[in-house]
């Protein structure tokens, strides 16, 4: 194995490792033209409104969306401040060797989280929630948003991660082909019922 091939099999594997695993496109984008890409932008915030609105009846118009432009705006900036210009998981190599500062899964869901409850919105309700739990090294984080008072598995994922970029990912919980999704404090709860056990049998 010459070096080159012995650099390209360990950045596969450092890739592999570096979380918050997905299965993503590794092709790159030219950049739209900024009329094009307020147009697309406007677009899809109208997709990912009607998306919220679908929740249930209860769901107020003006809430979702304000909730649709905070979801789609607040990740293409957080995605800017982060210098994210790479697919997901070439990103998060960088970080995991401080080549960037943020932007892995749980700092976009962060991010999305604060502004999202910043708007205190009263017919929506957001959730935090962890795929992979039981794999440390390819946990994911995201938000999910529901009708208020729903459960957790009728809502919306809102994943400004997966898709790269901060470009928002958005789909039904229950139809998500990537991820099985549990409440974050579910998977504290198993953390926490494991390193029990782990202490026990010590």
């Amino acid at each position: 194995m010459s070096s080159r091939q012995a650099d390209a099999a360990l950045l596969a594997l450092a890739l592999l490792l570096a979380g918050c695993g997905a299965t993503v496109s590794t092709k790159g984008s030219l950049a739209a033209p900024p009329a094009a890409a307020t147009e697309a932008r406007e677009a899809r915030i109208a997709e990912v409104t009607r998306a919220l609105l679908a929740l249930g009846p209860s769901v107020d118009p003006a809430e979702a969306a304000r909730a649709a432009r905070v979801a789609v705006e607040v990740p293409l900036a957080r995605a800017r401040d982060w210098q994210v210009t790479d697919p997901p998981r070439v990103h998060n190599f960088k970080v995991v060797n401080g080549l960037r500062d943020k932007g892995v899964c749980q700092d976009f869901a962060d991010a999305l989280e604060i502004a999202l409850a910043g708007e205190r919105f009263r017919t929506l309700e957001l959730h935090r929630a962890i795929a992979n739990a039981r794999n440390l090294k390819l946990e994911h984080a995201t938000v999910i948003v529901t009708a208020s008072g729903a459960p957790m598995e009728s809502g919306l994922v809102l994943d400004p991660w997966r898709t790269g970029q901060g470009r928002l990912w958005v789909g039904r919980v229950t139809e998500d082909p990537d991820y099985h999704w549990e409440s974050r404090a579910a998977v504290r709860e198993w953390h926490a019922a494991w390193k029990a056990r782990a202490k026990a049998g010590t």
